[in-house]
């Protein structure tokens, strides 16, 4: 009997100890933007993914433009890695959804998604921006928002993903005009992160709208865990 109960106690404490690592586990994203159809740049970050173990891939916008955009997408697919993207304002939404379909990824862009308890939300393409291709209204940006952010019900932790940046942050102050959508999106929605490219002068650069953190990730992208 007494063996019996000493089995039951070690389990117990067996059990706890998976349950404690398991909520103690972070997920661990890479997130960048601006690829600009350059290849080479997403063949580096698939082994920058691959080598650091990480959870997710996260790709926010202007997916094409400037380089060559052959199998921009399929370094990630080829080492098994999951990707979210969305458009920037040189994707238009037709290519972007073409390159989610192509390499079975998912574009975000007005939906959501959860992977590992995180709850990520997004819209893509700029409101106020010099690309070619995709274009968005203020008011439409915070309706695709508000829209994929309904698909998180009870989720505590959650990323937003943009293309464009929020107004009155570090990437204003380059003299390019936020988006006054975004973050008002923040303020309402209150992600734990959100991650957003655009501004190249400010690729890198962390600021904060209230306690969510802003993170331009920019083309070498940068490693996060949540």
């Amino acid at each position: 009997m007494l063996l019996f109960l000493s089995f039951i106690r070690i389990s117990n404490i067996y059990l706890m100890s998976l349950l404690y690592l398991f909520m103690s586990k972070k997920l661990k994203i890479l997130a960048a933007s601006d690829l600009h159809g350059d290849s080479r740049l997403t063949k580096k970050l698939a082994l920058r993914a691959e080598n650091e173990k990480v959870d997710l891939v996260v790709l926010c916008g202007d997916l094409t433009g400037f380089g060559e955009s052959n199998n921009l997408i399929k370094p990630f697919k080829d080492k098994g890695q999951k990707v979210l993207l969305l458009p920037g304002n040189w994707d238009s939404f037709a290519t972007t959804d073409f390159l989610a379909q192509l390499y079975g990824v998912t574009n975000i862009h007005g939906y959501s998604a959860v992977y590992e308890g995180v709850g990520f939300f997004g819209a893509g393409s700029a409101s106020t921006a010099l690309g070619p291709r995709s274009g968005i209204s203020e008011k439409e940006l915070f309706s695709t928002l508000e829209k994929a952010h309904k698909g998180l019900k009870g989720i505590e932790k959650k990323v937003m993903l943009t293309h464009m940046h929020p107004s009155g942050g570090l990437s204003e102050k380059t003299g390019f005009e936020g988006s006054k959508s975004i973050k008002r999106a923040v303020e309402k929605f209150k992600p734990d992160l959100l991650l957003h490219g655009h501004i190249h002068e400010t690729f890198g650069t962390e600021d904060n709208i209230g306690k969510t953190k802003v993170l331009n990730v920019g083309r070498d992208g940068v490693v996060i865990e949540i």
